[in-house]
């Protein structure tokens, strides 16, 4: 992830400085982060995960939230998960920019943001005590990363066969890897 440092700002300030920007950012540690553009793929693949979720939570008490909602993962941590999804209402801060209970988060990774997603990301939404899942979506082959918190911890399975169903059980559905990665075609990799 490409990171441009500007100057050290309150929430409020921060909230105020990325409305009026046309680039996205996060904010780490009362720093604005600059957040990198994706490609064609990223957002396909963003889309279908929006899609996928909001066809299997028709009629539930979930809702999927698009990305760009900013996220609270600590006193002076604001992310923005590609998508959110929350249970009942969303709950949020004074300033609705900010949601406070996501129930699961999803990232899909670009070249740049691929170590802060598995790295940084996970450590600050493991602060959440709402998050029960996390899911890091990688855009360049069929890999899904799925987070789940239980008493004991978190647990990790993967899942890249495009036969794979992603369990998403706080959820009480899956999402099927064929169309999560429909219409993505991937470089061969160099042998």
């Amino acid at each position: 992830m490409v990171i441009e440092r500007l100057r050290q700002m309150s929430v409020e300030e921060f909230l105020d400085f990325a409305e009026n920007s046309e680039d996205r950012y996060e904010y780490i540690d009362g720093e604005p982060r600059q957040m990198t553009g994706g490609k064609l793929n990223h957002f396909w693949i963003i889309n279908r995960i929006q899609v996928l979720l909001g066809i299997r939570l028709a009629g539930t008490d979930f809702e999927a939230i698009a990305g760009g909602m900013l996220v609270r993962v600590g006193e002076k941590r604001l992310v923005a998960p590609d998508v959110s999804v929350v249970r009942g209402e969303p709950e949020t801060e004074a300033d609705t920019r900010i949601l406070l209970n996501p129930i699961l988060v999803v990232e899909v990774t670009s070249p740049s943001s691929i170590d802060y997603d598995r790295v940084s990301k996970r450590e600050y939404y493991s602060e959440v005590a709402s998050i029960e899942a996390y899911l890091i979506v990688d855009q360049h082959r069929a890999l899904v990363e799925l987070y789940t918190r239980s008493e004991t911890g978190w647990h990790i399975q993967c899942f890249s066969d495009l036969g794979d169903e992603v369990p998403l059980a706080a959820l009480e559905c899956s999402l099927p890897l064929r169309e999560i990665y429909r219409r993505i075609e991937f470089e061969e990799e160099s042998q």
